[in-house]
């Protein structure tokens, strides 16, 4: 079980490509009652946030390398995710590269199956399609509604936001898992 990884049963929180780690490791810093489990499938930003995060004394967040798709299908259990946070994934912008994009069905039916009742999905991007794509995504599943997009603190923000911000628009959206199950839209 998932919890067992962590040293108290508290809330699960997981940041999906957390990069150089800046939005994990200052999150989970000011939330110490949460866990947080951060998703990376490159090994050098894993192993140098894990050191940050030793150094630091967060006994809150625990680390994995993997796909995103993989681990939230297949190693997430069932409905013990408050949160998840993607920020900034690849948006693989040519059109013929599109099938390697994160969001699609089947990745959407993994987070509702792991979210719990209420639980939330944060998503930002400096692509504007994919953008456009994310958001038609989950307005177009009847198991998700739209909330107001996630506020972060300045320190919260990602490596990607502080390079990107000024030059091109971020978007940002927010969907909550709905507490009463309605069926996957097509």
């Amino acid at each position: 079980a998932i919890e067992s990884l962590f040293p108290r049963r508290q809330p699960l929180e997981v940041d999906v490509g957390f990069g150089k780690g800046r939005f994990l490791l200052a999150r989970s810093a000011a939330h110490p009652e949460i866990n947080f489990l951060g998703i990376e499938r490159m090994l050098r930003r894993l192993r140098k946030v894990d050191r940050k995060a030793v150094r630091r004394g967060l006994d809150n967040v625990r680390l994995l390398r993997m796909e995103a798709y993989y681990a939230t299908a297949y190693l997430i259990p069932a409905g013990c995710v408050q949160t998840y946070y993607i920020f900034f994934p690849d948006p693989w912008p040519k059109k013929r590269h599109a099938e390697h994009r994160l969001f699609n069905a089947a990745y959407l039916d993994a987070l509702h199956r792991t979210l719990l009742p209420g639980g939330c999905v944060h998503f930002a991007t400096d692509h504007q399609p994919y953008f456009q794509d994310v958001r038609a995504r989950f307005m177009g599943d009847a198991r998700f509604e739209e909330v107001a997009p996630l506020e972060l603190a300045e320190e919260e923000r990602t490596d990607f936001e502080l390079l990107f911000r000024g030059q091109t628009e971020i978007g940002r959206c927010s969907f909550r898992r709905r507490t009463a199950d309605a069926p996957a839209s097509t």
